[in-house]
């Protein structure tokens, strides 16, 4: 029988930042290659050299691959890829590292296309170098919707609360040009199926923020509360999506609003980001919406700790658990939405014809 570990792609993203560090740290522990087989992609150099400062980090042992294909089940495998002259500088965003973090995304996107990988997990990059080297995206989300389609939500999640983006990497100064409300019913209805395929939430209740302060005060203090968020709230309704807001932002994180629904969905990032990190610090970025699974930790490069042992592992061995959970999720939904009606049958242990349940008849 073959092995039956989900495989998780696992990106290095900037070598330069704790990308490195928390992967290493995470898969220090050798519990975590009875959950999964990771494949790692990014230069093997950098794994030996934030190894060697990293106390503790004797047992992380691993296996060099030319792809997935070859990976070994109950070990860490790598695929080497990345410019060849890398020299590595923990602290600084060079162009070299944005180098290799761009490669190892394409490689690992590659062997998740051909199925040789089941999902990944992205460690984080930084969005000014990776454009040097000619990365066009603003983000994971984005380069993976362009590569994959689908229709990308970004989603932060713990188990305290699920919080969704109607806008994501814009300016602050194009957010209220982008909250439309076909964005937010499209947004809803994106949530709405995760929870329920991704995360078993039988029919999920869906909290929207507002965009202005006070919710916009009756109009006071802008119209989009009154002209697009609730018009769209109801629209949402109508599809039979359980939304309910506008709610102002402040007042529900602080009053422990999030804690009466399954999902939130925020108007633009750091209005769902900032309090979701202050109350989560070990949550994790999910890209809902698209045909494969992807998650990152909810943490940036940290250029001011890397390379000193400082980085929690946390919220990356938070982010390769939820993707391997996300995975069966998905497959189990699968199963039980395909042919629902014979799949009764079966459980019911009535596996048979229709003039079965017709009694013969008999004579007298």
């Amino acid at each position: 029988m073959g092995d039956s570990r989900i495989r998780v792609g696992i990106t290095l993203g900037d070598v330069n930042g704790i990308g490195t560090e928390v992967v290493i740290k995470a898969f220090s522990d050798s519990r975590m290659c009875e959950l999964c087989t990771p494949v790692i992609y990014g230069p093997s150099k950098s794994l030996a050299f934030y190894k060697k400062g990293i106390e503790g980090a004797e047992s992380f042992q691993y296996t060099q691959v030319k792809d997935a294909l070859e990976a070994k089940a109950k070990r860490v495998n790598v695929i080497d890829c990345g410019p060849e002259n890398l020299v590595l500088e923990p602290g600084t965003a060079t162009a070299a590292s944005g180098a290799a973090a761009v490669e190892a995304l394409k490689a690992a996107a590659e062997e998740l296309e051909a199925g040789r990988i089941d999902v990944v997990v992205t460690a984080p990059i930084n969005k000014e170098n990776v454009r040097e080297a000619g990365f066009e995206f603003t983000g994971h989300t984005e380069f993976f919707a362009a590569r994959f389609g689908g229709q990308p939500l970004m989603m932060m999640c713990s188990d305290l609360m699920k919080v969704g983006l109607v806008t994501i990497h814009v300016p602050v100064s194009e957010i209220a040009e982008g909250v439309t409300a076909e964005k937010i019913v499209a947004a809803l209805g994106r949530m709405r199926a995760s929870l329920i395929a991704d995360f078993g939430v039988v029919e999920p209740r869906l909290a929207v923020l507002s965009l202005n302060p006070h919710a916009g005060d009756g109009g006071v203090i802008g119209g989009e509360e009154k002209d697009i968020i609730t018009p769209a709230i109801l629209e949402a309704r109508k599809k039979g999506i359980l939304a309910f807001g506008p709610f102002a932002a402040d007042g529900f994180f602080a009053s422990g609003g999030y804690e009466k629904y399954d999902g939130v969905l925020a108007m633009y990032h750091d209005q769902g980001l900032a309090p979701f990190k202050a109350l989560t610090p070990e949550g994790v970025n999910f890209t809902a919406g698209l045909p494969v699974v992807r998650t990152s930790p909810d943490h940036g490069v940290a250029y001011d700790i890397a390379g000193q042992d400082k980085a929690d592992p946390e919220s990356f061995r938070q982010a390769v658990y939820l993707a391997v959970d996300i995975q069966r999720s998905r497959k189990q939904y699968a199963e039980m939405t395909k042919n629902p009606l014979r799949r009764y049958e079966r459980e019911k242990g009535a596996d048979i014809s229709v003039r079965d349940l017709i009694p013969e008849s008999s004579e007298d």
